[in-house]
């Protein structure tokens, strides 16, 4: 297909929330079937008896005795950026590009989207929802001498596909080091026959929307994989979008809202260059020096046998599990894993700019970016306690999140960091909508964004980050 039709695929399956497959109400109960049926402990091991991994004598860097899979390491960092301009911390190295992977095919003439029931260690409700294939390159090369993941063929170049959306994008910036993951979603023939094993089902893009209204249904894989489906971009004084999709159906206020400024690129309160222009200049006004030091000789943290940790207890701690998962490749592993110290809050500010919404877009600075600074929500705190007074620094426009009337409130719901590396971590989510007072003049770390810019942006590597990734993947337009 060509870009246009495309795109009006995926914007027709996003409005499309009924599925002879699997309707919404049977997809709840075929998800706490999965619950109950798949085998999962999960229980904590004291880092030093890890099976196949080990403290390095020199550094005292977590490794896999492999060499693959991922390492946890020590760095330093200084910045001009924010008021802590220089400080060490443990970091996730994994330097493999994964692939997180979705296979689409048009049933009834919408597209529909192959999705798996996965567990992950530190999944809060054990079973989420991710996409076909989920694997990192020591996963699917078989490092650890399991079986090889399903559906690997139609990523791989084995399998005849069309491929609908390629991209390379960011883990979070502050417990990788510099980690991206191959993003894709490829298009098989409607004719084409495939085997749909247990834990896998076909739903839309507007029943996956749906979803992630629901707390930690839906996780993190998939929503950063969705967050990068293009819908196309029009004149608003040119096309009627419902009469163009021949829908018959109306949206509220707020999909009808989200829809046009996704959809219009003749609004807008700045144009593309000068976002550019921004995003430019503060990249050239921060700076962004990260050292790899040696595990054993990072500053505030105390490594034992049982635990990394913070000397206050703050940010995080990096603890051990020995992992049984029944439907896995491996059936049994051990493995170290982050543990936040208390959720976070992501929140994107939006207001009606020129008669279309504009997202209030933050350039955030994190230890494991690429490229200084990425394009983050309106307010960010992952870990410590945002709370003003209570951190390092304090939060612009947390007030305006956190005392925001329930009126305003767009979305809110709970959502996992990624099971694979964070254990029962979540962040709340929000879209806030801000009064007739609040301020179009911000602070220069801050820019107003249509929807439709933002997804200009997120076509290339390192823009936006992880969280505003998350965040965006939970609008919906019906």
């Amino acid at each position: 297909m060509d870009h246009k039709e495309k795109y009006l695929a995926f914007l027709k399956s996003a409005l499309t929330l009924d599925n002879s497959l699997m309707p919404g109400n049977h997809f709840i109960t075929w998800i706490e079937e999965r619950n109950k049926r798949i085998p999962v402990r999960i229980n904590p091991v004291p880092l030093k008896k890890l099976r196949l991994w080990h403290f390095d004598e020199q550094t005292g860097n977590l490794i896999h005795d492999s060499g693959k899979f991922f390492s946890i390491e020590g760095i330093r960092l200084k910045t001009n950026w924010g008021k802590v301009h220089e400080w060490e911390q443990p970091i996730i190295n994994q330097p493999e590009i994964g692939i997180l992977g979705i296979i689409v095919k048009k049933i009834n003439g919408i597209l529909h989207f192959l999705m798996q029931a996965k567990v992950e260690p530190g999944n809060l409700n054990v079973v989420q929802l991710a996409p076909t294939l989920q694997a990192t390159r020591s996963n699917y090369t078989q490092v650890h001498k399991g079986s090889r993941p399903l559906y690997l063929e139609y990523f791989n170049g084995e399998k005849k596909v069309v491929t609908l959306l390629d991209q390379l994008q960011s883990e979070q910036g502050a417990r990788f080091l510099r980690k991206r993951n191959r993003n894709i979603i490829v298009e098989i023939d409607e004719n084409e026959p495939i085997e749909i094993y247990d834990d896998f089902c076909w739903l839309t893009l507007g029943q996956i929307k749906h979803f992630l209204q629901f707390d930690n249904l839906i996780n993190m894989d998939t929503r950063t994989v969705i967050a990068g489906i293009p819908f196309g971009d029009y004149p608003g004084n040119v096309i009627d979008f419902y009469e163009t999709l021949e829908l018959k159906h109306k949206t509220d206020r707020k999909e009808s809202g989200m829809l046009v400024s996704m959809l219009d690129h003749s609004r807008h309160l700045y144009d593309i260059d000068d976002i550019i222009f921004w995003i430019t200049r503060q990249k050239s006004v921060f700076d962004l020096h990260v050292d790899r030091i040696p595990l054993n000789t990072v500053k505030n943290w105390i490594i034992d046998e049982n635990e990394i940790y913070h000397q206050h207890r703050k940010y995080f701690s990096v603890i051990g599990v020995n992992v049984e998962i029944g439907n896995r490749e491996v059936k049994s592993w051990d493995q170290p894993i982050v543990k936040a110290a208390q959720e976070g809050i992501i929140a994107f500010i939006i207001k009606k700019i020129g008669g279309i919404y504009h997202f209030l877009v933050q350039a955030k600075l994190e230890a494991g970016n690429f490229d200084i600074i990425e394009l983050a929500p309106s307010v960010q705190c992952l870990t410590g306690n945002y709370r003003k007074g209570e951190n390092e620094y304090e939060v612009d426009f947390l007030d305006e999140v956190l005392n925001a009337k329930p009126e305003q409130i767009w979305y809110s719901s709970y959502q996992s960091e990624e099971g694979g590396r964070f254990y029962m971590e979540q962040n709340k989510n929000m879209i806030i909508e801000a009064g007739d007072d609040f301020p179009v003049d911000v602070p220069d770390r801050f820019f107003w964004m249509t929807l439709n810019q933002l997804m200009t942006f997120i076509r290339f590597n390192n823009y936006l980050n992880i969280a505003a990734r998350s965040l965006l993947a939970s609008i919906r337009f019906r």
